[in-house]
């Protein structure tokens, strides 16, 4: 994934990191829901006081609950996030199957773009401290796997919506249009999450024409760009951009 940093140490409260499972699943709803609290509460710090900076003794006491009590759910903040991280790339998952369940094939190059970035940068809306998770999930060994499969989930995935949008090009081909398509996306994606609403959605407009100009460039038919697109407003063109 793109917005990247410079691994960062492998540690945390003098801990073992050689198990980032739960210390067993939460059956009964309190249970379930203390366990949420504190991946919820993780997150907050996450944007509050940074990677570095986030130990397992302060989420306790955020959280209202002794460090014992913590590690009755999860052994070290590594745990934690890799928690976070496997939800998030749930959230992802849902997202690839409701496009699957979307009549590509029937829409306009320009409609399907509009409704792919538009869909998907909801999860990176909803995600707290989704830059510094991002950047975890790519630095912490750990974390690593969770990188990996996000980027070959997303690529297999679009490989295959590319396909039904008449880009009918080999697969190895239409892997690397989808890996263009991520790497764009993500990194624009993160700095969309941390600008005011009107840049954001400036931001997204160039995103969403760089991708209908990447598309229409492989698909296997002539596709004329429209007379305007459904992200402009009107004026647009004639506005100057914010400070």
């Amino acid at each position: 994934m793109a917005n990247r940093k410079p691994p960062y140490k492998a540690q945390d409260d003098g801990l073992p990191e050689d198990h980032l499972s739960p210390r067993h699943d939460p059956v009964q709803q309190r249970s379930r829901e203390r366990a949420q609290r504190i991946i919820d509460v993780t997150g907050e710090l996450l944007e509050r006081v940074g990677f570095d900076d986030l130990n397992t003794t302060l989420i306790a006491k955020e959280v209202g609950i002794s460090v014992g009590s913590l590690y009755h759910y999860f052994p070290n903040k590594h745990a934690i996030l890799y928690a976070m991280a496997s939800q998030w790339l749930e959230s992802v998952e849902a997202q690839l199957d409701e496009i699957d369940r979307w009549p590509l094939e029937s829409l306009e190059l320009a409609d399907a773009v509009e409704r792919l970035i538009s869909l998907n940068i909801r999860v990176y809306r909803r995600q707290k401290a989704m830059l510094t998770l991002v950047q975890a999930m790519f630095s912490v060994p750990d974390l690593r796997e969770l990188d990996l499969k996000h980027d070959e989930l997303v690529i297999d995935r679009m490989a295959e919506v590319f396909k039904r949008l008449g880009i009918r090009r080999h697969v190895n081909e239409r892997g690397r249009i989808a890996r263009i398509y991520l790497e764009t996306t993500h990194a624009l994606f993160l700095v969309v999450v941390n600008q005011n609403p009107e840049r954001g959605r400036r931001t997204l407009c160039d995103l969403k024409l760089m991708m209908f100009n990447l598309l229409a460039q492989h698909h296997n038919d002539s596709v004329t760009p429209p007379e305007s697109f459904p992200w402009e407003r009107p004026g647009d063109s004639a506005k100057a951009p914010p400070p």
